[in-house]
């Protein structure tokens, strides 16, 4: 299974914690605790993957750069 680095920080614009794999195009999405904005993340890299390899696209390899997690 491949594993891609993410980011959880608090959005005050948004009003949420905002999660994202860069990897990923930029996937983004949002929860209200940093353990939502976890769930919701692992679902989207979970999805994107699946779909990535039912259409046959390669898969991005993950990136070497660390991401922190703030709160």
């Amino acid at each position: 299974m491949t594993s891609y680095l993410f980011a959880i920080a608090w959005s005050n614009d948004d009003g949420a914690f905002i999660a994202e794999i860069p990897d990923l195009l930029g996937r983004i999405v949002d929860g209200s605790t940093p353990e939502e904005a976890l769930r919701e993340v692992l679902i989207v890299e979970d999805l994107w993957l699946e779909v990535a390899r039912e259409d046959g696209r390669p898969l991005p390899a993950p990136s070497r750069r660390l991401v922190g997690v703030t709160a």
